[in-house]
C-alpha cells in the first residue's frame, strides 16, 4: 500500500471520544494524589497534604465531568494511544504543585513528577536524605501507581466490558468471552501487583530494614522505579536486605499475567516461558560481564561480585537502584549496563527498555535471514517463539519500536554533546531515561541546564509510552483530517 493510500484511509481522532475516556482514566489516577495527601497528614506535613488534597478534588471533578460525555463505544487505535499519552502527561503535570511544597523549583518538580510517574528514578536533587518522609513516600507511591499502569485500574474497576475496554487493553477481537477476560486479566494483574508489594514489605522488614524504608523501597522496587530514600543504597541495610530488594525487583520485571498463571497452574509455567528464560540469561550474562570488567579494572575491591550481581538485576529489570556510584565504574561496565537496561524486562511487567520479547523477535528474524541462504528460494519459513507463530504485525512492531528507541537515543544524545558533556556519560544518561531505568552516570544533577532536563523528561515519557503513543499524540494527522462515520 502506498503512502498516498494510507493517508486516504487515515482518520483523525474524535474529540468527544478522547475526552470521555480521558475522563475515565483521570478517575483512575485520583488515588495517585489522594493517598499521598493522607500520608502527609499522618506524617505531619500539612502543606503537602493540602496541595495533594486540592489536586485530588480537581482530578475527581474533571474526571467525573468528562466521563459523563456521550460517545461511541468503539475506540480507534490512535484514540487509545492518544488517551494513554494524555493521561500519563496529565498525571505528571498534576503532581508538580504538590511536589513544589518541598521547596523544589518548577523544572525540578516537573522532572521528579515525570520520573516518578514513568517509573524511571532519575532525580535532579543533590540529596534526598534531608527531605521529609511525606515527600519520600509520595515519590515512591507515584512510582507504584505509574508502574501499575493507569489503564489497569480503569479496566479493572471503572470501564464496563465493551469495545472501548478491549481497545484500551490492546485486544482486537469482538468475542464476548475475551471482553470479560480483559477485565478479569486486569484484576489478576492488580492482585499480583498488590501481593508482590505486601510480600516485599514483609521480606525487607524481616531482613532488617526499618518498616518505613521497607514500604517506600518496596513500592519503588515492585514498580521497577528506583526512587530510594538514601543517597547511597548501602545505608538501607546489609546484604540480606539488598538481596531481598533484588528479589522484589526481579519479580517486578516478570510478566504479571505469567505470574498469575503460575499461581493457578503451578511453577512449571514459569520454567516453560521463553521470555522469562531469556530474562534470567540476560541477568547472568550482565553479571559475568560486570564481574569481568571489575576484575580487570581492580574495582571495587572485596564487594565486587556482590555489587556486580545487584547492578545486573537492577539494570536488567530497569529499576535503577545502585550500591555504588555509576560514574566511578569502568567504562566497560557502564557500556554493559547500557546494553542491559536498554533491553529491559518482560512484556506485561513494570520494566522498561525495548523488552525481552522484542529482543527474541529480532534474534529469530536474524536467524531466519541466515536460514534463507541455505534453503530453496521458494521455501516458506515462519518465525516462532515458544511454539507460537509470530504474525507480520508483531514483527513490524518489534522492529519499529527498537528502531524508534535507537533513533530517539541518538537525537537526545546530540544536545548533551553540544553542551560539552562527556560522550559516554551523556549516552548513558539518555539510555537510562529512555529505558526508564534511573541509573545515573552523574549527569543528572541540580546544575544541569534546564533545557537538558527537559530533554530527559521527554525521553522518560517516550520510554514509558514506548515512543509510539507520544508520537501519535503530537502527530498533526491525529487531530486534523476526516473523522470516521461513527461519531
Amino acid at each position: 500500500m502506498t503512502g498516498q493510500s494510507v493517508r486516504l484511509l487515515a482518520v483523525a481522532v474524535r474529540p468527544r471520544v478522547v475526552l470521555k475516556y480521558f475522563g475515565v482514566l483521570l478517575l483512575s489516577i485520583v488515588a495517585m494524589a489522594a493517598v499521598p495527601a493522607l500520608a502527609a497528614l499522618f506524617l505531619d506535613n500539612p502543606l503537602s497534604a493540602l496541595r495533594f488534597g486540592i489536586v485530588t478534588v480537581i482530578l475527581w471533578i474533571a474526571g467525573r465531568g468528562l466521563a459523563r460525555l456521550h460517545a461511541p463505544p468503539h475506540i480507534q487505535l490512535n484514540e487509545a494511544l492518544a488517551i494513554t499519552a494524555l493521561t500519563f502527561l496529565t498525571a505528571a503535570l498534576a503532581m508538580i504543585w504538590p511536589l513544589m511544597a518541598e521547596g523544589l523549583g518548577m523544572i525540578d518538580a516537573l522532572f521528579e513528577a515525570i520520573s516518578a510517574v514513568t517509573t524511571t528514578g532519575l532525580s535532579t536533587l543533590a540529596t534526598v536524605e534531608d527531605r521529609s518522609p511525606a515527600f519520600l513516600f509520595a515519590r515512591a507511591w507515584l512510582q507504584w501507581c505509574g508502574g501499575l499502569a493507569i489503564t489497569v485500574l480503569a479496566l479493572a474497576f471503572i470501564l464496563t466490558p465493551g469495545a472501548a475496554t478491549r481497545r484500551l487493553a490492546g485486544v482486537e477481537t469482538d468475542s464476548t468471552e475475551l471482553v470479560m477476560g480483559t477485565r478479569w486479566r486486569a484484576r489478576h494483574v492488580l492482585a499480583v501487583y498488590v501481593a508482590l508489594t505486601l510480600g516485599g514489605v514483609l521480606l525487607l522488614g524481616i531482613a532488617g530494614a526499618g518498616w518505613f524504608d521497607a514500604v517506600i523501597h518496596t513500592l519503588a522496587a515492585v514498580s521497577t522505579g528506583g526512587f530510594a530514600g538514601y543517597d547511597r543504597l548501602d545505608r538501607l541495610g546489609q546484604w540480606p536486605v539488598l538481596a531481598g530488594l533484588a528479589l522484589v525487583m526481579l519479580f517486578g520485571a516478570i510478566s504479571f499475567s505469567l505470574q498469575f498463571r503460575s499461581w493457578i497452574k503451578g511453577i512449571r509455567v514459569l520454567g516453560a516461558d521463553p521470555e522469562l528464560q531469556a530474562l534470567l540469561w540476560c541477568i547472568l550474562l550482565t553479571f559475568l560481564a560486570l564481574a569481568a570488567s571489575f576484575a580487570l579494572a581492580g574495582f571495587p575491591g572485596n564487594d565486587g561480585f556482590a555489587d556486580a550481581a545487584f547492578l545486573a538485576v537492577s539494570a536488567q529489570t530497569t529499576t535503577g537502584f545502585a550500591t555504588t556510584p555509576i560514574a566511578d565504574l569502568p567504562d566497560a561496565a557502564q557500556l554493559v549496563l547500557m546494553v542491559s537496561m536498554g533491553i529491559g524486562g518482560d512484556m506485561g511487567s513494570t520494566a522498561g527498555g525495548v523488552k525481552i520479547l522484542r529482543l527474541l523477535i529480532l534474534l529469530r528474524l536474524l536467524q531466519l535471514l541466515l536460514a534463507r541462504v541455505a534453503v530453496p528460494r521458494h521455501a516458506v519459513l515462519a518465525l516462532q517463539i515458544g511454539g507460537r507463530r509470530l504474525e507480520s504485525r508483531e514483527i513490524e512492531a518489534a522492529v519499529g519500536i527498537v528502531a524508534a528507541f535507537g533513533l530517539a537515543a541518538l537525537l537526545s544524545w546530540l544536545p548533551f554533546l553540544l553542551a560539552g558533556i562527556a560522550p559516554l556519560a551523556a549516552l548513558f544518561e539518555v539510555t537510562s531515561a529512555l529505558a526508564t531505568c534511573g541509573l545515573s552516570a552523574g549527569v543528572t544533577a541540580p546544575d544541569l541546564h534546564p533545557a537538558l532536563k527537559l530533554v530527559l523528561c521527554l525521553d522518560m515519557l517516550m520510554g514509558r509510552l514506548e515512543i509510539i503513543a507520544l508520537l501519535v499524540l503530537v502527530y498533526p494527522r491525529t487531530w486534523l483530517g476526516r473523522h470516521s462515520e461513527e461519531q
